[in-house]
């Protein structure tokens, strides 16, 4: 298998400048960035990924002060927010301007930003001098990648420029997305919670993940079934009279007890956030022929386990 060029910071900026594809490393997983303000660019991220065009990208800044250059009549709410979780793993829906296209927000009038934490994502946005659209740098409803081998594993010989390797991704889970168009509403659960958004900006409503296939969606990651590994994947508790395939593999949370043991471990003290960092990693290691089924742990729905559960919902086959 030929993969695409690892790449550095300097020669990623340069590629990104010239209207290229390369994935990069932020905190929460790989990202397949592009030029933001160039349509080229994004019809590329959504062929190399296989993502339809109704599922809006987010964009990425390395400045609080660069909100304004691609959103506009910004509320107090979006400021306080970014005081409070940027640089970080909260994404923020906002009235977009005209120079972000129509492609980014999938022709909606609002548009997904986010200032990543990751100190190689934040030179390369500043060194390629435009913000960056960066879906998950994986194939579309496939498992998010939170290793650069992962995005050379899934997009090799798919168009892209390059791969910046940043390490392993400490947070593992997509970006909390909250939307400011209206009341503060989180659209997508992560390691930014409800209750961390509410104590800056009061009451916030959390959203049930529906998707309309065909219909542009108010922001990513809301198809019910995206995150999916290729072997069938369930979460929670088995029906009494479901028969398990012969080759069962089990990814447990805590101490809790199993119907097989456990082949790998989220975390064994019951630590959300190990959990929440090694959740994809996981699923891809365990992604294998070899296997008719993946079982995975419960785990409580409170605080990133929400961000957890959300994603696991998804995955999982619907018996």
């Amino acid at each position: 298998m030929h993969f695409p060029p690892w790449t550095s910071v300097d020669d990623a900026a340069r590629l990104l400048r010239d209207g290229l594809v390369v994935a990069i490393p932020t905190e929460t997983v790989y990202g397949l960035a592009g030029n933001a303000y160039e349509p080229k660019a994004l019809a590329q991220i959504f062929a190399i990924k296989e993502r339809p065009t109704f599922d809006p990208l987010i964009v990425h800044i390395c400045e609080i002060s660069q909100l304004a250059d691609v959103t506009e009549n910004i509320p107090e709410a979006a400021y306080a927010l970014a005081k409070a979780y940027w640089p970080g793993p909260m994404t923020m829906i906002l009235p977009k301007k005209d120079c972000i296209p129509d492609l980014c927000t999938s022709g909606l009038p609002s548009v997904a930003v986010r200032f990543p934490s990751h100190p190689v994502a934040q030179e390369i946005i500043r060194k390629a001098l435009v913000p960056l659209a960066a879906p998950s740098a994986n194939l579309f409803k496939h498992v998010s990648p939170t290793t650069a081998e992962h995005v050379a594993a899934q997009l090799a010989d798919r168009g892209l420029a390059g791969i910046v390797d940043g390490g392993p991704c400490n947070v593992g889970v997509e970006s909390t997305i909250v939307s400011l168009v209206g009341e503060p509403t989180v659209l997508r659960p992560g390691a930014v919670t409800p209750e961390m958004i509410a104590a800056v900006v009061g009451n916030v409503k959390v959203k049930e993940s529906t998707s309309k296939p065909g219909q542009p969606m108010a922001a990513p990651g809301q198809c019910d079934t995206h995150y999916r590994p290729q072997v069938p994947l369930f979460y929670g508790k088995l029906p009494a009279e479901f028969k398990l395939p012969e080759r069962c593999v089990r990814i447990a949370f805590g101490d809790t007890p199993g119907v097989i043991p456990a082949t790998l471990n989220l975390s064994e003290t019951g630590d959300m956030l190990e959990a929440t960092a090694k959740l994809y990693a996981y699923m891809h290691d365990l992604d294998d022929p070899r296997y008719d089924l993946i079982l995975v742990d419960q785990i409580p729905n409170v605080g990133v386990g929400m961000a957890l559960n959300d994603r696991l919902k998804r995955a999982s086959i619907k018996v």
